[in-house]
Protein backbone atom coordinates (compact mmCIF):
# COMPACT_ATOMS: atom_id res chain seq x y z
CA UNK A 1 0.00 0.00 0.00
CA UNK A 2 1.06 3.74 -0.64
CA UNK A 3 4.22 3.65 -2.11
CA UNK A 4 6.83 3.46 0.65
CA UNK A 5 8.60 5.70 -1.83
CA UNK A 6 6.20 7.94 -2.61
CA UNK A 7 7.08 11.19 -4.59
CA UNK A 8 7.47 13.62 -1.72
CA UNK A 9 9.80 16.22 -3.24
CA UNK A 10 10.74 17.86 -6.45
CA UNK A 11 9.01 21.09 -5.27
CA UNK A 12 11.16 20.64 -1.82
CA UNK A 13 14.31 20.13 -3.53
CA UNK A 14 14.06 22.83 -4.97
CA UNK A 15 13.21 24.86 -2.03
CA UNK A 16 16.30 23.39 -0.24
CA UNK A 17 18.70 24.77 -2.81
CA UNK A 18 17.36 27.76 -3.42
CA UNK A 19 18.14 28.23 0.91
CA UNK A 20 21.53 27.24 0.02
CA UNK A 21 21.14 23.56 1.48
CA UNK A 22 22.22 21.49 -1.11
CA UNK A 23 -16.26 24.65 -12.69
CA UNK A 24 -14.63 22.09 -10.69
CA UNK A 25 -15.77 18.67 -10.00
CA UNK A 26 -17.12 17.50 -6.67
CA UNK A 27 -15.21 14.38 -6.37
CA UNK A 28 -18.14 13.25 -4.51
CA UNK A 29 -17.67 8.87 -4.62
CA UNK A 30 -20.58 6.96 -5.94
CA UNK A 31 -22.70 5.49 -3.25
CA UNK A 32 -22.45 1.49 -3.88
CA UNK A 33 -24.62 -0.05 -1.02
CA UNK A 34 -26.02 0.78 2.21
CA UNK A 35 -23.32 0.86 5.06
CA UNK A 36 -24.13 -2.53 7.42
CA UNK A 37 -24.35 -2.94 11.16
CA UNK A 38 -22.13 -0.73 13.05
CA UNK A 39 -19.54 -2.01 15.41
CA UNK A 40 -18.97 0.17 18.85
CA UNK A 41 -22.09 1.99 17.88
CA UNK A 42 -25.16 2.65 19.86
CA UNK A 43 -28.91 1.06 18.78
CA UNK A 44 -30.74 3.98 16.42
CA UNK A 45 -32.36 6.30 18.92
CA UNK A 46 -28.94 7.07 20.99
CA UNK A 47 -28.84 11.00 21.68
CA UNK A 48 -27.27 12.92 18.74
CA UNK A 49 -25.33 15.12 21.37
CA UNK A 50 -23.63 12.08 22.24
CA UNK A 51 -23.01 10.28 18.69
CA UNK A 52 -24.47 9.67 15.61
CA UNK A 53 -23.14 8.65 12.52
CA UNK A 54 -22.53 10.56 9.56
CA UNK A 55 -23.34 9.86 5.91
CA UNK A 56 -22.85 6.09 5.03
CA UNK A 57 -20.91 4.99 8.55
CA UNK A 58 -17.68 6.07 7.88
CA UNK A 59 -17.34 9.18 10.09
CA UNK A 60 -19.91 10.19 12.97
CA UNK A 61 -20.03 12.39 15.94
CA UNK A 62 -19.20 11.47 19.25
CA UNK A 63 -18.72 14.18 21.24
CA UNK A 64 -15.75 16.80 21.94
CA UNK A 65 -12.37 15.53 21.25
CA UNK A 66 -10.76 13.60 24.48
CA UNK A 67 -7.08 14.07 26.14
CA UNK A 68 -6.93 17.86 24.60
CA UNK A 69 -5.72 20.79 26.69
CA UNK A 70 -8.04 24.08 26.85
CA UNK A 71 -6.34 27.04 25.59
CA UNK A 72 -5.55 29.55 27.94
CA UNK A 73 -5.03 33.25 28.03
CA UNK A 74 -1.66 34.35 28.89
CA UNK A 75 -1.72 36.43 32.15
CA UNK A 76 -0.43 39.92 31.96
CA UNK A 77 3.72 39.38 32.37
CA UNK A 78 3.00 35.85 32.06
CA UNK A 79 6.24 33.90 29.89
CA UNK A 80 4.90 32.00 26.70
CA UNK A 81 4.80 28.28 27.03
CA UNK A 82 7.52 26.77 24.24
CA UNK A 83 5.53 25.23 21.46
CA UNK A 84 6.82 22.05 19.27
CA UNK A 85 4.56 20.46 16.52
CA UNK A 86 5.19 17.08 14.97
CA UNK A 87 3.40 17.00 12.02
CA UNK A 88 3.44 14.02 9.84
CA UNK A 89 3.16 14.00 5.36
CA UNK A 90 1.20 11.17 4.04
CA UNK A 91 0.39 9.77 7.29
CA UNK A 92 -0.67 6.29 6.26
CA UNK A 93 0.04 2.88 8.08
CA UNK A 94 1.99 0.59 5.94
CA UNK A 95 4.10 -2.40 6.25
CA UNK A 96 7.19 -0.03 8.32
CA UNK A 97 3.78 0.30 11.23
CA UNK A 98 5.57 3.90 11.59
CA UNK A 99 2.18 5.12 12.25
CA UNK A 100 1.19 2.79 14.88
CA UNK A 101 5.07 3.34 16.17
CA UNK A 102 4.80 7.10 16.25
CA UNK A 103 1.84 7.12 18.54
CA UNK A 104 3.23 5.20 20.78
CA UNK A 105 5.95 7.47 21.11
CA UNK A 106 3.62 10.20 21.27
CA UNK A 107 1.86 8.74 24.70
CA UNK A 108 4.93 7.86 26.22
CA UNK A 109 6.20 11.50 26.32
CA UNK A 110 2.90 13.13 26.38
CA UNK A 111 3.69 14.66 22.58
CA UNK A 112 0.38 15.12 21.08
CA UNK A 113 1.01 15.44 17.05
CA UNK A 114 -0.72 16.43 13.54
CA UNK A 115 -1.32 13.54 10.70
CA UNK A 116 -1.52 14.83 7.51
CA UNK A 117 -3.29 12.43 5.84
CA UNK A 118 -3.72 11.71 1.87
CA UNK A 119 -6.75 11.04 0.76
CA UNK A 120 -6.45 8.90 -1.60
CA UNK A 121 -4.63 6.66 0.94
CA UNK A 122 -8.37 5.49 1.95
CA UNK A 123 -9.38 4.67 -1.71
CA UNK A 124 -8.76 1.06 -2.85
CA UNK A 125 -6.59 0.70 -6.45
CA UNK A 126 -9.97 -0.35 -8.05
CA UNK A 127 -11.88 2.20 -7.16
CA UNK A 128 -9.06 4.86 -8.42
CA UNK A 129 -11.72 6.09 -11.04
CA UNK A 130 -13.43 8.00 -8.13
CA UNK A 131 -10.29 10.59 -8.05
CA UNK A 132 -10.85 13.09 -11.00
CA UNK A 133 -7.47 15.18 -9.98
CA UNK A 134 -6.49 18.89 -11.92
CA UNK A 135 -4.84 19.01 -14.71
CA UNK A 136 -4.83 15.08 -14.68
CA UNK A 137 -6.81 12.35 -15.69
CA UNK A 138 -9.46 10.12 -13.71
CA UNK A 139 -8.00 7.72 -11.65
CA UNK A 140 -3.92 9.50 -11.27
CA UNK A 141 -2.26 9.49 -8.30
CA UNK A 142 1.58 10.11 -7.88
CA UNK A 143 1.48 8.68 -4.46
CA UNK A 144 -1.31 5.69 -5.64
CA UNK A 145 -4.16 4.62 -3.92
CA UNK A 146 -5.16 2.22 -1.02
CA UNK A 147 -5.10 -1.73 -0.49
CA UNK A 148 -7.65 -2.80 1.91
CA UNK A 149 -5.60 -3.84 4.67
CA UNK A 150 -3.69 -0.79 4.31
CA UNK A 151 -7.08 0.83 4.84
CA UNK A 152 -8.44 -0.75 7.62
CA UNK A 153 -5.05 -0.04 9.49
CA UNK A 154 -4.73 3.37 8.44
CA UNK A 155 -8.07 3.55 9.45
CA UNK A 156 -7.41 2.02 13.37
CA UNK A 157 -4.88 4.55 13.80
CA UNK A 158 -6.51 7.75 12.64
CA UNK A 159 -9.39 6.58 15.11
CA UNK A 160 -6.89 6.22 17.50
CA UNK A 161 -4.74 8.98 17.09
CA UNK A 162 -7.59 11.24 17.66
CA UNK A 163 -9.11 10.02 20.30
CA UNK A 164 -5.23 10.35 22.01
CA UNK A 165 -5.63 13.81 21.01
CA UNK A 166 -4.29 14.08 17.74
CA UNK A 167 -5.20 16.23 14.71
CA UNK A 168 -6.39 14.60 11.52
CA UNK A 169 -5.38 17.13 8.65
CA UNK A 170 -4.98 16.85 5.24
CA UNK A 171 -1.72 16.25 2.60
CA UNK A 172 -4.03 16.49 -0.30
CA UNK A 173 -4.86 13.20 -2.93
CA UNK A 174 -2.54 12.76 -5.60
CA UNK A 175 0.59 14.64 -4.56
CA UNK A 176 1.39 16.31 -7.78
CA UNK A 177 4.33 18.07 -8.13
CA UNK A 178 6.31 20.60 -10.57
CA UNK A 179 5.22 23.14 -13.84
CA UNK A 180 3.50 19.91 -15.30
CA UNK A 181 0.19 20.28 -13.97
CA UNK A 182 1.95 20.43 -10.40
CA UNK A 183 -0.93 21.58 -7.37
CA UNK A 184 1.65 24.84 -7.88
CA UNK A 185 -0.20 25.62 -11.18
CA UNK A 186 -3.61 24.91 -9.90
CA UNK A 187 -6.57 27.92 -9.55
CA UNK A 188 -8.63 28.61 -6.70
CA UNK A 189 -11.45 26.59 -8.29
CA UNK A 190 -9.02 23.34 -8.78
CA UNK A 191 -8.14 23.63 -5.32
CA UNK A 192 -11.48 23.23 -3.79
CA UNK A 193 -11.87 20.90 -6.65
CA UNK A 194 -8.88 18.48 -4.48
CA UNK A 195 -9.97 19.72 -0.94
CA UNK A 196 -13.67 18.53 -1.42
CA UNK A 197 -12.57 15.15 -2.83
CA UNK A 198 -10.04 14.80 0.00
CA UNK A 199 -12.87 14.89 2.81
CA UNK A 200 -14.92 12.89 0.29
CA UNK A 201 -12.60 9.94 0.26
CA UNK A 202 -12.65 10.14 4.28
CA UNK A 203 -16.20 10.48 4.57
CA UNK A 204 -16.60 7.60 2.37
CA UNK A 205 -14.21 5.29 3.05
CA UNK A 206 -16.54 2.15 4.34
CA UNK A 207 -18.35 2.56 1.17
CA UNK A 208 -16.17 2.72 -1.24
CA UNK A 209 -13.54 0.17 0.05
CA UNK A 210 -16.46 -2.00 0.64
CA UNK A 211 -16.07 -2.25 4.41
CA UNK A 212 -19.23 -1.46 5.92
CA UNK A 213 -18.41 -3.29 8.91
CA UNK A 214 -15.77 -1.81 10.26
CA UNK A 215 -15.65 1.11 13.08
CA UNK A 216 -16.04 4.99 11.79
CA UNK A 217 -13.80 7.54 12.49
CA UNK A 218 -14.77 9.46 15.52
CA UNK A 219 -15.43 13.04 14.37
CA UNK A 220 -16.98 14.85 11.75
CA UNK A 221 -14.35 15.37 8.98
CA UNK A 222 -16.01 18.68 8.00
CA UNK A 223 -15.33 20.46 11.54
CA UNK A 224 -12.03 18.43 11.93
CA UNK A 225 -10.72 19.34 9.06
CA UNK A 226 -9.45 22.82 9.26
CA UNK A 227 -5.34 23.06 8.15
CA UNK A 228 -2.64 21.23 6.12
CA UNK A 229 0.26 21.32 4.00
CA UNK A 230 0.78 20.99 0.26
CA UNK A 231 2.61 19.01 -1.52
CA UNK A 232 6.65 19.40 -2.16
CA UNK A 233 5.13 22.96 -0.25
CA UNK A 234 4.10 24.45 -3.47
CA UNK A 235 0.91 26.11 -4.75
CA UNK A 236 -0.04 27.50 -1.46
CA UNK A 237 -0.83 31.30 -2.67
CA UNK A 238 -4.07 29.96 -4.36
CA UNK A 239 -5.00 27.07 -1.75
CA UNK A 240 -4.66 30.13 1.02
CA UNK A 241 -7.08 31.63 -1.24
CA UNK A 242 -9.58 28.58 -1.27
CA UNK A 243 -9.03 27.24 1.94
CA UNK A 244 -10.69 29.83 4.95
CA UNK A 245 -14.20 29.45 2.31
CA UNK A 246 -13.93 25.82 2.93
CA UNK A 247 -13.65 26.11 7.20
CA UNK A 248 -9.53 25.62 7.26
CA UNK A 249 -7.62 27.82 10.04
CA UNK A 250 -3.99 27.31 9.01
CA UNK A 251 -1.35 26.23 6.89
CA UNK A 252 1.80 24.93 7.05
CA UNK A 253 3.20 24.86 3.95
CA UNK A 254 5.76 27.96 3.60
CA UNK A 255 9.31 29.02 5.18
CA UNK A 256 10.26 31.00 7.34
CA UNK A 257 12.40 31.79 10.48
CA UNK A 258 11.71 30.78 14.19
CA UNK A 259 9.76 33.79 14.43
CA UNK A 260 5.71 34.01 15.98
CA UNK A 261 3.32 32.99 13.10
CA UNK A 262 0.81 35.65 11.92
CA UNK A 263 -1.84 35.37 9.75
CA UNK A 264 -2.00 35.62 6.01
CA UNK A 265 -5.22 34.98 3.67
CA UNK A 266 -7.14 34.80 7.02
CA UNK A 267 -5.07 31.56 8.10
CA UNK A 268 -2.68 31.21 10.00
CA UNK A 269 0.59 30.91 8.71
CA UNK A 270 2.68 28.26 10.26
CA UNK A 271 5.59 27.03 8.06
CA UNK A 272 8.60 24.82 8.32
CA UNK A 273 11.41 26.74 9.67
CA UNK A 274 15.01 27.48 8.89
CA UNK A 275 17.14 25.54 11.56
CA UNK A 276 20.70 24.60 11.90
CA UNK A 277 22.45 22.00 10.30
CA UNK A 278 25.18 21.33 12.29
CA UNK A 279 28.88 20.85 10.70
CA UNK A 280 27.77 23.45 7.80
CA UNK A 281 27.85 26.81 7.01
CA UNK A 282 24.05 26.99 5.97
CA UNK A 283 20.51 26.25 7.74
CA UNK A 284 18.44 24.42 6.43
CA UNK A 285 14.28 23.58 6.88
CA UNK A 286 13.01 21.73 9.87
CA UNK A 287 12.04 18.50 7.52
CA UNK A 288 13.36 15.26 7.65
CA UNK A 289 13.48 15.04 3.32
CA UNK A 290 15.09 18.29 3.44
CA UNK A 291 18.08 17.12 6.07
CA UNK A 292 18.72 13.67 4.07
CA UNK A 293 18.81 15.85 0.47
CA UNK A 294 21.76 18.00 2.18
CA UNK A 295 23.57 14.55 3.33
CA UNK A 296 23.14 12.01 0.32
CA UNK A 297 21.28 13.80 -2.50
CA UNK A 298 19.22 12.26 -4.44
CA UNK A 299 19.28 9.17 -3.11
CA UNK A 300 17.14 7.74 -0.06
CA UNK A 301 19.89 4.93 0.26
CA UNK A 302 22.94 6.65 1.17
CA UNK A 303 26.06 5.39 2.38
CA UNK A 304 25.43 2.68 5.57
CA UNK A 305 28.58 4.06 7.24
CA UNK A 306 27.34 7.51 7.45
CA UNK A 307 23.26 6.63 8.15
CA UNK A 308 24.29 7.40 12.22
CA UNK A 309 25.84 10.53 11.98
CA UNK A 310 23.28 12.05 9.56
CA UNK A 311 20.39 11.04 11.89
CA UNK A 312 22.86 12.51 14.95
CA UNK A 313 23.12 15.35 12.64
CA UNK A 314 19.44 16.23 12.35
CA UNK A 315 18.38 15.35 16.05
CA UNK A 316 21.40 17.56 17.09
CA UNK A 317 20.09 20.71 14.51
CA UNK A 318 16.60 19.83 15.70
CA UNK A 319 17.46 20.20 19.43
CA UNK A 320 19.58 23.54 18.82
CA UNK A 321 16.00 25.10 17.19
CA UNK A 322 14.90 24.23 20.38
CA UNK A 323 17.16 25.71 22.67
CA UNK A 324 17.74 28.61 20.94
CA UNK A 325 13.41 29.60 20.87
CA UNK A 326 13.36 27.75 24.69
CA UNK A 327 15.58 30.27 26.04
CA UNK A 328 14.95 33.22 23.59
CA UNK A 329 11.90 34.35 22.14
CA UNK A 330 9.72 31.39 22.45
CA UNK A 331 8.32 31.01 19.18
CA UNK A 332 6.62 27.44 18.27
CA UNK A 333 8.87 25.25 16.89
CA UNK A 334 7.34 23.44 13.86
CA UNK A 335 9.00 20.20 12.65
CA UNK A 336 7.90 17.90 9.29
CA UNK A 337 8.31 14.47 8.81
CA UNK A 338 7.32 11.38 6.58
CA UNK A 339 7.04 7.81 7.90
CA UNK A 340 9.81 6.52 5.73
CA UNK A 341 12.99 4.78 6.35
CA UNK A 342 15.20 6.43 4.31
CA UNK A 343 18.56 6.07 4.59
CA UNK A 344 18.12 3.32 6.86
CA UNK A 345 15.38 4.97 9.34
CA UNK A 346 17.63 7.52 11.06
CA UNK A 347 15.37 10.27 10.20
CA UNK A 348 12.84 8.65 12.81
CA UNK A 349 15.50 7.76 14.91
CA UNK A 350 16.50 11.43 15.30
CA UNK A 351 12.71 12.46 15.26
CA UNK A 352 11.71 10.26 18.07
CA UNK A 353 15.24 11.26 20.11
CA UNK A 354 14.10 14.82 20.06
CA UNK A 355 10.44 14.24 21.29
CA UNK A 356 12.10 12.73 24.30
CA UNK A 357 14.26 14.88 24.69
CA UNK A 358 11.94 18.32 24.20
CA UNK A 359 8.93 16.86 25.31
CA UNK A 360 9.34 16.19 29.19
CA UNK A 361 10.73 19.52 29.89
CA UNK A 362 9.57 22.16 32.05
CA UNK A 363 7.00 24.89 30.04
CA UNK A 364 6.93 22.78 27.11
CA UNK A 365 4.28 21.77 24.78
CA UNK A 366 4.30 19.19 21.87
CA UNK A 367 1.04 19.73 20.33
CA UNK A 368 -1.04 19.40 17.06
CA UNK A 369 -1.54 22.70 14.72
CA UNK A 370 -5.10 22.90 16.05
CA UNK A 371 -4.21 23.41 19.54
CA UNK A 372 -1.54 25.78 18.81
CA UNK A 373 -4.14 27.88 16.96
CA UNK A 374 -6.75 27.36 19.40
CA UNK A 375 -4.08 28.81 21.99
CA UNK A 376 -3.14 31.74 19.44
CA UNK A 377 -6.68 32.58 18.65
CA UNK A 378 -7.03 33.05 22.61
CA UNK A 379 -4.17 35.53 23.08
CA UNK A 380 -4.87 39.61 22.43
CA UNK A 381 -3.65 40.38 18.22
CA UNK A 382 -1.46 42.78 20.01
CA UNK A 383 0.86 40.36 22.36
CA UNK A 384 1.48 38.13 19.23
CA UNK A 385 2.01 40.92 17.49
CA UNK A 386 4.85 42.24 20.07
CA UNK A 387 6.37 39.08 20.40
CA UNK A 388 6.62 39.14 16.33
CA UNK A 389 9.31 41.50 17.15
CA UNK A 390 11.70 39.35 18.96
CA UNK A 391 14.33 37.55 16.26
CA UNK A 392 15.55 34.17 15.97
CA UNK A 393 16.65 33.27 19.71
CA UNK A 394 16.21 36.72 20.70
CA UNK A 395 14.97 36.75 24.25
CA UNK A 396 13.10 40.43 25.77
CA UNK A 397 16.28 42.39 27.00
CA UNK A 398 14.06 43.65 30.07
CA UNK A 399 12.46 40.37 30.71
CA UNK A 400 9.30 38.27 29.54
CA UNK A 401 7.25 40.21 32.36
CA UNK A 402 8.29 43.90 31.81
CA UNK A 403 8.21 42.59 27.70
CA UNK A 404 4.79 41.86 28.07
CA UNK A 405 3.19 44.48 30.04
CA UNK A 406 4.68 47.35 28.48
CA UNK A 407 2.40 49.12 25.82
CA UNK A 408 2.57 48.21 22.40
CA UNK A 409 4.87 49.69 20.34
CA UNK A 410 2.51 49.87 17.35
CA UNK A 411 -1.96 49.66 16.93
CA UNK A 412 -2.78 45.71 16.52
CA UNK A 413 -2.58 44.85 12.56
CA UNK A 414 0.20 47.29 11.45
CA UNK A 415 3.70 45.82 13.45
CA UNK A 416 6.02 45.29 10.61
CA UNK A 417 6.01 42.43 8.27
CA UNK A 418 9.97 42.54 7.70
CA UNK A 419 10.58 39.28 10.54
CA UNK A 420 7.98 37.53 8.51
CA UNK A 421 8.78 37.64 4.90
CA UNK A 422 12.41 36.86 5.69
CA UNK A 423 13.30 32.97 4.55
CA UNK A 424 9.67 33.02 2.14
CA UNK A 425 10.18 31.71 -1.09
Amino acid sequence: MMGATKKVAGGIVAAALAWGIAGCTSGEPAKEGAPGPQKGVPAPGAPQEKFGLIGDGSTAFTGRQPNIRKPEKLKPGQKPPQFVVFSWDGAGEDSQKLFSHFRKVGKKYDAQMTYFLSGVYLLPEEKRHLYDPPQHAPGRSDIGFGDLEGIKETVEHLRGAWQDGNEVGTHFNGHFCGPDGGVGTWSVAEWKSEIAQAKSFVKNWKTNAGLPDEEPLPFDYDKELIGGRTPCLEGRRNFMRAAPELGFRYDSSGISKQIWPKKAEGLWDLPLQLVPMPGRGFETLSMDYNFMVNQSGKTSQGAPSMREYWGNQMRDGLLQAFDRAYRGNRAPLIIGNHFESWNGGTYMRAIEETIKTVCVQQDVRCVSFRQLVDWLDAQDPQLIERMRTLGVGKAPKEGWAAFLTAQPAFPAGTAPASHAEAGRR
